[in-house]
């Protein structure tokens, strides 16, 4: 990778940075802080939460009939990702002792935290929830991936792909062949 395009990944990895401060500050309005990994709302802002939940018989009498029929369909799929989750704790174990690499920590991609928003009715918590662990896990896995496609084999696409995971940029041209073997262990000793 030439200079000009890792000063590019710098600039816009620094635009992410200032893009993240921007979005705290629209959103330093909502009054709360973190302990001890729970989150805890200022008692004027919770009580002004409850005011704006929808009861549960309002959120059912609104919530149209084929959606509630398809609901078991959409949480079965829990059961595949507690078997996806089951077996990344697995992976992630033996890999990492074996080939000496970190993986990213599953805490920072399945977060559940909505379940603290006072606007939101029991059922609404369920969904936040069920989309948190779903979402966070389908994340990590993709980390992991990302990760274990590093060390195995870091070579970019000839075609254009939709998801590119943090490690791509880093990889080597398609079609590089030259001195290949080098270049392989010279990434995998400044990156592992």
């Amino acid at each position: 990778m030439n200079d000009t395009i890792k000063n590019m990944i710098a600039d816009i990895e620094a635009m992410k940075a200032k893009l993240g401060e921007e979005i705290e500050k629209q959103e330093a309005h909502a009054s709360y802080e973190i302990k001890n990994g729970y989150v805890h709302f200022e008692k004027e802002m919770f009580l002004k939460q409850k005011e704006n939940m929808k009861s549960l018989w309002e959120w059912f009498a609104e919530t149209p009939i084929l959606n509630l029929m398809s609901s078991p369909i959409v949480y079965m799929m829990v059961f595949p990702a507690m078997l996806l989750d089951a077996m990344l704790f697995v992976y992630t174990n033996v890999v990492s002792r074996v080939f000496k690499f970190d993986f990213p920590k599953r805490k920072a991609y399945v977060v559940f935290d909505r379940q603290y928003l006072g606007y939101l009715n029991s059922m609404e918590k369920l969904n936040c929830m069920y989309c948190a662990y779903f979402n966070g896990l389908m994340a990590y896995a993709a980390a992991i991936a990302g990760r274990t496609e590093f060390y195995f084999c870091p070579i970019k696409h000839a075609k254009k792909i939709a998801y590119k995971h943090e490690y791509y940029d880093a990889f080597l041209s398609y079609g590089d062949e030259d001195n290949y073997q080098e270049k392989l262990k010279k990434l995998r000793e400044n990156k592992v």
